[in-house]
């Protein structure tokens, strides 16, 4: 079942799509702009003059070209805010939390050790508000938003339900905006795999993506109509927990693949599993019209025979599964910066206007 809502989207208005390609490139100039969004000159002229007052974009005037006659060609760039973008990616057992700046680098990040179904809501949620304070002493940079990724289904208004967490109609979003008194974007992890590739730049175009996570969840996502949907995959046999029940050995996947060397039945159990995956994601990829997939999650990196099975699983039950384009996330950490970075920039580049920087 489709989820009616998501944080992400592709550039969608003219300042989006404007900061979008500014931020990509070193300096670029609105004839540049003219070409690559496809807008007209004079709308993108104005989207710049509303980002340059904003404060997301400078002129290089030391860079300007003369075109004879004509008028001068002046750079653009953007501009180093001062303002900080907070990201923090619920983990099950340990909790990333960054801060970023405007371009996507990282100011300063931190780890919170807090298997989250071990303590209540309340004390989670202090628990992260205390890392973020921590993270912004001394820092002297105001802070301008905050995004959070879990597992689970995210309701518009920040509402989180995660049985993986322990987590039911858990209002993470308001509690945050209390203590912050910023604009707050509580998103699915894997939501935030295709935000993070929107901000990248890879997928620019209009070609639907889809991303799955495996690990003590199972998520899918996938780009319709500019917009990033979850999908729900009711699928608790192909998780982590679902995987080790069925098979009564070791306490972790990491276990269940050491085992596996001296255990063929358990070799032959991932080995469903990684199939099970990929017919899934080939019928979820075939519904939605999608030839790219980026996966990520333990079930792709704890298991190294995983990912081979996986992609040919894929490719022999996609109808033109030959050119469809497999990517994996090659670590967890990768994985929770990037996800934390796409969620800490969301609105700020999908809505630069709407955001009023400190």
């Amino acid at each position: 079942m489709k989820s009616s809502w998501s944080a992400f989207s592709r550039p969608h208005n003219p300042a989006a799509k404007c900061l979008h390609l500014v931020r990509l490139n070193t300096v670029t100039s609105r004839s540049e702009l003219v070409v690559a969004t496809g807008l007209s000159q004079p709308t993108v002229t104005r989207a710049i003059a509303a980002l340059m007052s904003a404060g997301y974009v400078n002129e290089r005037m030391d860079l300007t070209k003369s075109q004879g006659r004509g008028r001068p060609i002046i750079p653009l760039e953007l501009a180093e805010l001062t303002p900080v973008f907070a990201g923090i990616s619920v983990g099950t057992t340990a909790t990333y939390i960054a801060l970023f700046d405007i371009k996507g680098r990282t100011i300063r990040d931190a780890d919170v050790d807090l298997p989250v179904a071990d303590v209540s809501q309340d004390d989670f949620i202090q628990h992260i508000m205390a890392g973020l304070n921590r993270l912004m002493a001394d820092l002297d940079r105001p802070l301008a938003t905050v995004g959070v990724t879990t597992s689970g289904a995210v309701s518009p208004d920040g509402v989180v339900n995660a049985p993986n967490l322990g987590w039911h109609d858990v209002n993470i979003g308001d509690q945050l905006n209390e203590q912050f008194s910023v604009p707050v974007t509580v998103s699915s992890a894997v939501a935030a795999i295709i935000g993070s590739e929107i901000q990248s730049g890879d997928i620019i175009g209009d070609a639907p993506i889809m991303a799955i996570f495996a690990d003590d969840s199972i998520g899918a996502a996938v780009t319709e109509d500019k917009r990033v949907l979850p999908i729900a995959v009711d699928r608790g046999d192909l998780t982590t927990h679902g995987l080790l029940d069925s098979i009564e050995h070791g306490h972790s996947l990491i276990d269940a693949v050491q085992l596996s060397h001296t255990h063929p039945p358990i070799r032959s159990a991932l080995d469903r599993r990684a199939e099970d995956l990929g017919e899934v994601a080939a019928q979820l990829m075939e519904a939605h019209g999608a030839s790219t997939l980026v996966v990520a999650g333990s079930a792709f990196l704890d298991d190294p025979k995983a990912p081979a099975v996986f992609a040919r699983t894929v490719r022999q039950t996609l109808p033109g599964g030959a050119d469809a384009s497999l990517r994996m996330i090659p670590t967890h950490r990768e994985m929770v910066r990037d996800i934390a970075r796409a969620v800490a920039l969301d609105l700020v580049l999908r809505e630069p206007l709407a955001v009023t920087l400190p």
